[in-house]
Parts: C-alpha cells; sequence; structure tokens
C-alpha cells in the first residue's frame, strides 16, 4: 500500500490528472450502463433483453477501461 501511495505523488500533475479523469470516466460508463438495465422510461424503445445486453456492454467495457487505466498507470 505504500508502494501505492508512494507512486501516486511521485507522478506528474498531467499523469495525475489523466488517471483521475480515467477513473471518473469509469464510474461514469458504469452508471451509464445501470441506468440503461434499470430506467423503467428509458427514452430509446428497447426490449428488456436488449436494454440487459446493452446495459451489460457499457458495464464491460468500463471495467475492461480501468484495467487498463490500472495497469499503464502502474508500469510507467
Amino acid at each position: 500500500m505504500l508502494s501505492r501511495d508512494n507512486d501516486f505523488k511521485q507522478k506528474s500533475p498531467k499523469r495525475r490528472f489523466l488517471f483521475i479523469l480515467g477513473g471518473l470516466l469509469f464510474i461514469s460508463i458504469v452508471v451509464l450502463g445501470l441506468m440503461i438495465m434499470f430506467w423503467k422510461k428509458f427514452p430509446l424503445p428497447f426490449t428488456q433483453f436488449q436494454r440487459y445486453t446493452f446495459g451489460a456492454l457499457f458495464i464491460v467495457y468500463g471495467i475492461l477501461r480501468f484495467i487498463r487505466i490500472q495497469s499503464k498507470s502502474y508500469n510507467e
């Protein structure tokens, strides 16, 4: 845990900003996926199966982006 804190403090402001921006994007993509899945009055005419599939794809995409950001953050 100490090395993670030390790595975060040693990053340049640009890298730190991009890491935080990536985290915010991950959260917004996952929230959008959940909204698509569970918002009953979603404005697009999808069936329930299509909503769950589309929402799950958004969530998987967000998780993959987060994994990529994490691995890039520790490799550099």
